[in-house]
């Protein structure tokens, strides 16, 4: 039996018992004061709080304060301890045991037992959006209470991952397990019995939402602030000028080049990219593999060809983001570089439809394609492809949706030749990643699946095989032959990573600076 642990690949294989301290303050230089009132600015109203069965920062923001997970991740993308204190990881990556916080106890007073755990495991199967995460747990042996044993199917490298952040939340058996819908359940949003280092005292819906602290928190003498006031606030220069004047400590997720550059100017604030590994967050060009001239891979490369990364990256974004080569995440442990960059050659671009047989009517145009995009934050790209296409004889209809639920109908029904959209690797491939491209996973109806209906046996087998291998360099050798693979049939053409920054005062201490940004525990955030 040996202990092993492999920073920057994403899962740490552990195959004798780990007993490690929690974490230590982030700022050494400082010690975190307690007390005080942390004003945090979030954009928008969540549908509820309960991460165990809704995805999204809306939701896991407040979320991961009001649920604690199994761990939590530091910025090495290593797991640590949280309310699992120790585990152990089988040498044959079957049965991963938790060892739990003695004495942790829920809001209401009630202990934290392994039969929660088990309840949360088999809640967020069964509810979430994301099926692969725990998909391989067949069962959760409960009989001691502070300990939860996993069994598995098969060896699941993303399953230390998928225990941290809002992707876990022990939510109490005696309060969801009444036979209601827990998607529904009215304690979603009041009441919350929660296991983490804040308790809900108010959720007015598009004003505020107000926690404060849990006297009765496991870890000892965290969190360090008194109460939290989430307020809600849509508006971008709201947002902005609130930051400025000191109404507002912290605000995550902004993206707005303009205000980020100005904010930037202010010495009395910190904007920093760091911290967005996890959440992984790409835009990119997808396109209809089944329908059309998008269908055949010349196409898709020839507009690949006619699209600038660069442009996009300084002249739209203000060098707030940077370029995405592949659907991995540039932060991530397993991107690949070194895959075909479709560098902008309009020349280039023009010879392959040439090649392929697209003549140029007498109007100089060889077809005519659609692309469509969902929300305002896509639009200058969508916009910018019009006159890229232009150039090689592609006659483009720039198409808004009225709302996020009709460009999602559109896409999700495969009505559609390219779309400009964005999504999130959420930690490990096989949570955020596979979903586009497994062939299993063509669903009619469902946003963010294999919406490009793009099939390959060999794609099919590399992410299986991923998708089971616990040997980190072996992973990352998997994922790199995926990452060349796709790279050359472009089901999809990666273009930029989303400019998120945290924007804080600095004013606060110990600003949140892990791979999961503000989607994650504040408990050692203070205010100097």
């Amino acid at each position: 039996m040996m202990e092993f642990s492999l920073k920057r690949l994403g899962f740490s294989v552990v195959a004798g018992m780990l007993a490690v301290a929690a974490l230590a303050p982030l700022a050494a230089a400082d010690s975190p004061k307690k007390g005080g009132t942390l004003i945090w600015a979030i954009q928008g109203t969540p549908r509820h709080l309960n991460p165990a069965v809704q995805s999204g920062i809306a939701t896991g923001q407040p979320g991961t304060q009001l649920f604690a997970a199994p761990l939590r991740y530091d910025e090495n993308w290593d797991p640590q301890p949280y309310l699992a204190e120790s585990w152990k990881v089988s040498d044959d990556g079957l049965t991963v045991t938790l060892n739990l916080v003695k004495g942790a106890t829920f809001h209401d007073g009630k202990p934290i037992t392994s039969k929660d755990v088990a309840f949360s495991i088999d809640t967020v199967k069964k509810n979430h959006p994301f099926k692969t995460m725990f998909a391989p747990v067949e069962s959760v042996d409960t009989s001691d209470p502070s300990v939860a044993v996993l069994k598995l199917s098969q060896p699941h490298p993303a399953l230390l991952l998928a225990m941290s952040s809002q992707l876990l939340p022990i939510i109490p058996e005696h309060v969801y397990g009444d036979g209601q819908d827990p998607k529904k359940h009215p304690q979603n949003s009041e009441n919350v019995v929660g296991s983490g280092p804040f308790k809900l005292v108010e959720f007015k819906r598009d004003q505020h939402i107000i926690l404060e602290r849990n006297e009765n928190f496991f870890i000892k003498d965290r969190p360090y602030i008194d109460k939290v006031v989430m307020r809600i606030i849509k508006d971008g220069s709201a947002r902005t000028i609130a930051l400025e004047n000191g109404e507002v400590h912290l605000s995550a997720f902004e993206q707005n080049p303009r205000d980020l550059a100005r904010l930037k100017k202010n010495a009395g604030i910190t904007a920093t990219p760091d911290g967005y590994g996890a959440i992984g967050p790409l835009a990119w060009l997808a396109f209809n593999t089944k329908r059309g001239p998008t269908s055949n891979v010349r196409v898709r490369q020839a507009i690949a060809y006619a699209v600038d990364r660069n442009f996009i990256v300084k002249a739209l974004f203000l060098n707030t983001s940077q370029p995405a080569l592949t659907g991995i995440h540039p932060d991530s442990p397993f991107y690949d570089p070194s895959v075909p960059a479709y560098n902008v050659d309009i020349d280039k671009a023009n010879k392959i439809l040439d090649d392929a047989g697209y003549k140029r009517g007498n109007d100089g145009m060889r077809f005519k394609l659609t692309v469509d995009f969902g929300w305002a934050s896509i639009k200058a790209p969508a916009e910018y492809l019009k006159p890229q296409l232009k150039k090689i004889g592609i006659d483009l209809a720039v198409r808004s949706s009225a709302d996020f639920p009709t460009w999602a109908k559109r896409i999700s029904s495969h009505d559609f030749d390219m779309t400009w959209d964005v999504v999130f690797n959420w930690g490990d491939p096989v949570i955020g990643v596979h979903r586009t491209y497994l062939s299993s996973n063509i669903k009619k109806g469902v946003i963010w699946s294999n919406t490009q209906q793009y099939e390959n046996k060999d794609v099919d087998a590399i992410l299986d095989k991923a998708g089971r291998e616990s040997d980190p360099a072996k992973r990352k050798a998997l994922y790199a032959e995926f990452q060349q693979l796709v790279a050359k049939e472009l089901p999809v053409y990666w273009t930029y990573t989303l400019p998120y920054h945290t924007v804080h005062s600095n004013k606060l201490g110990n600003a949140p600076r892990g791979i999961w940004a503000t989607v994650s525990p504040l408990d050692r955030v203070y205010l100097k």
